[in-house]
């Protein structure tokens, strides 16, 4: 989520102050799964109850789901498996309830235009991605979304753009909620304020930020910068989760559709961020569905974590994990910029500045960030990789030392 001056992380580009929080609270559900001892059948669904995860039949639980106005479907966004899973339950919602609209978060709703043409089949899948700004708003390798697109296109299924520009987030970071005049807020109305539980989760990932630690001063939940901080995210979670009960509003009886959202399980995790704001909009009829890995323990597994669980099998043998150059990427009219650098990086360590734009990688030009993300994460551990990028005018080399294997 989107947040505090500056970037919070690089796994996504919606929004700079954002990042850190969907890395940090999507992850819940990672750490969840890597406690103690396993309690988690893999590849089932379980249901969270006092006394732990309870194995649930799917029919069941998918039965369930489908009687509800709006389901939320959890994800950390770089996980190739949560997508996967993602799509298997979209599939079984559908053939239980066809009348079906997708929400999803990785898009602004200025682009709505551009979801509603590759739905009809007016746009090729290039087209598509360019028309809405993939590269710029959600800079993910867009195969991890592909699937889901396809399948909403194959079965003409409504898609909807949930978010809203990194603009608006950036201004309400910077002067908070009533500092940002409301013709430029997107439509989108007071957030319902955060819950004291909601408010102690944000401001452990304020801490963390980077500049924030560098600062002498200890900081404070009465910070005005925190407390813009929680506009931003509340103004995040408020924006989808009116996109997504605008869609309930407007059909009733048969032509009700049930509303699906696919979103960071950060937004979604405990009941804090979209299905509070949902609740405040007079939408109670939700159900919650995360995605888990099955090895490890249950701690945070608890009742009020989402309505139930998927746990998610490990591979065989995990891969190495993938190198991570420590920017966030997007394209503008004067190239491949780097718009943020996190401390401590691959990136920083090599040099690398805010506003670099990069020219080449390993000696070929680049004007794709997918093609910066696949040429940094095929990189072997322990190599060098050359860059050559743009700076005030000045054309510089920059070499990348990976680390070795651990």
């Amino acid at each position: 989520m989107r947040g505090m001056t500056g970037a919070l992380s690089v796994v996504l580009a919606h929004c700079a102050v954002a990042l850190s929080f969907a890395a940090f609270a999507q992850n819940d559900a990672h750490q969840a799964s890597r406690d103690t001892s396993s309690c988690l059948a893999p590849g089932a669904w379980h249901t969270l109850e006092r006394g732990g995860p309870r194995p649930t039949p799917g029919p069941e639980l998918l039965a369930f789901a489908s009687r509800r106005d709006i389901v939320l479907l959890g994800e950390r966004h770089d996980e190739r498996d949560h997508h996967a899973w993602q799509l298997q339950t979209l599939a079984a919602l559908h053939a239980l309830r066809p009348q079906m609209v997708i929400g999803f978060e990785s898009f602004p709703r200025r682009v709505q235009g551009t979801l509603d043409k590759w739905v009809a089949g007016e746009l090729t899948e290039s087209e598509f991605l360019e028309r809405s700004d993939w590269e710029k708003v959600w800079n993910l390798p867009s195969g991890l979304y592909m699937p889901l697109f396809q399948f909403a296109r194959i079965n003409r299924i409504p898609m909807v753009a949930l978010n809203v520009d990194r603009e608006l987030t950036q201004q309400i970071t910077q002067k908070g909620w009533d500092g940002v005049p409301a013709e430029r807020k997107e439509g989108v109305s007071r957030p319902a304020p955060a819950s004291q539980a909601y408010r102690d989760v944000l401001f452990e990932i304020y801490k963390e930020h980077p500049r924030v630690k560098e600062n002498s001063r200890e900081v404070s939940k009465t910070d005005p910068d925190f407390l813009h901080f929680i506009d931003s995210q509340t103004t995040w979670d408020r924006a989808m989760a009116e996109a997504l009960a605008h869609r309930v509003a407007g059909a009733s009886g048969t032509a009700r559709p049930m509303v699906v959202g696919i979103v960071g399980a950060g937004h979604l995790s405990n009941g804090y961020g979209v299905p509070h704001q949902l609740r405040d909009l007079g939408i109670s009829s939700i159900a919650t569905l995360v995605p888990v890995d099955a090895a490890g323990g249950c701690k945070k597994l608890a009742t009020g974590f989402a309505d139930a669980v998927f746990a998610l099998p490990a591979m065989a043998q995990e891969a190495p994990r993938k190198p991570r150059l420590g920017v966030s990427l997007q394209r503008t009219g004067k190239g491949i910029e780097v718009f943020e650098v996190v401390g401590g990086s691959l990136a920083e360590s090599t040099g690398m500045r805010k506003g670099d734009l990069i020219v080449s990688v390993a000696g070929s030009a680049v004007t794709q960030t997918d093609s910066v993300i696949a040429a940094v994460r095929s990189q072997p551990a322990g190599t060098w990789l050359p860059m050559t990028v743009r700076r005030e005018g000045k054309t510089l080399d920059l070499i990348v030392k990976f680390p070795p294997p651990s």
